[in-house]
């Protein structure tokens, strides 16, 4: 078993760190939140004092964090905690950043002797919370197969997607195909019900139909049809339209360094833009349903 510091445990990277608890290593926990911290040392983790209290003497350091800035913020600038990381430790960044973060913070790293991966995760709370995760894993191969064993205690899926950034740039591929094929599928819902069918009997028939998709299938976006996903739940828990938002920029910003052309990404930037300045910022992305609905 290894000695893991995690740093970020609200959400994703708390459920995360539980199950590492849970599958028998040593964890060590730090997030600015107390609340959060005491909910995993509730579970058997440690609690670390700091960020390199949760850095020192470990293993793996993991992080689960809002966005690039902070993660750079965190490992290379304000907080400088690469100058506090044994050469040992392997990084492994879980956070959904933009790819260029990442190879920032590799090559940071590089300088100290430390390596790093970026581990980016699809599967939202549930999938933290059941340990059924997805890890897109981008860095040197040797580094992933040393940090494979350690992500399947928290994901059944890890892929090794490339080089550094990699694994970036794959989750933001796949959440910019979630958004759009999520849109389309309360879109098509809502007119059914505008036009007299059961969103659940409608739901059914397009699971076995070309209609079938993942947003249809396991995270229905309609109240009620199906059990224990967020539009049963007043669209609370779940993954947050500010953060889906926040992906789609990701991913347009990739398209405009490539030069790729993404129009659905465009239009699914601009409707979840629209979402969340009508108040859906904190709900489920899946509240995208209520954009649909007559007034």
């Amino acid at each position: 078993m290894a000695s893991i510091g995690f740093i970020g445990v609200g959400n994703m990277g708390g459920p995360m760190a539980i199950n590492l608890v849970k599958a028998g290593h040593q964890v060590k926990v730090f997030d600015l939140s107390a609340e959060l911290v005491q909910q995993v040392v509730a579970q058997g983790a440690q609690r670390a004092a700091t960020v390199q209290d949760a850095a020192c003497d470990v293993d793996v350091l993991i992080s689960m964090l809002p966005s690039g800035q902070i993660v750079e913020d965190l490992y290379i600038h304000q907080t400088g905690l690469l100058d506090h990381i044994n050469p040992r430790t392997l990084v492994i960044d879980c956070s959904t950043i933009a790819p260029e973060n990442a190879i920032n913070l590799a090559q940071a790293a590089k300088v100290k002797d430390i390596v790093t991966l970026d581990a980016p995760v699809s599967g939202g709370v549930g999938g933290a919370k059941a340990g059924t995760l997805t890890f897109i894993v981008g860095g040197d191969k040797s580094a992933f197969e040393k940090a494979e064993p350690i992500l399947r205690n928290m994901g059944k899926s890890v892929f090794h997607a490339g080089n550094h950034g990699a694994g970036q740039m794959a989750k933001i591929c796949n959440n910019m195909l979630l958004a759009v094929h999520m849109i389309g599928t309360a879109e098509a819902l809502q007119l059914g019900v505008d036009n007299g069918l059961d969103p659940q009997v409608l739901s059914q028939i397009m699971l076995q139909s070309s209609g079938r998709n993942w947003s249809l299938e396991l995270y229905n976006p309609y109240p009620g049809v199906m059990p224990n996903v967020p539009a049963s739940n007043n669209y609370d828990g779940g993954f947050q339209t500010n953060l889906m938002n926040k992906d789609l920029g990701l991913a347009l910003e990739a398209a405009l360094k490539s030069q790729s052309s993404t129009p659905m990404g465009y239009l699914a930037k601009s409707l979840y833009g629209l979402h969340g300045r009508k108040g859906f910022g904190k709900k489920d992305f899946s509240s995208i349903q209520k954009m649909f609905e007559k007034d």
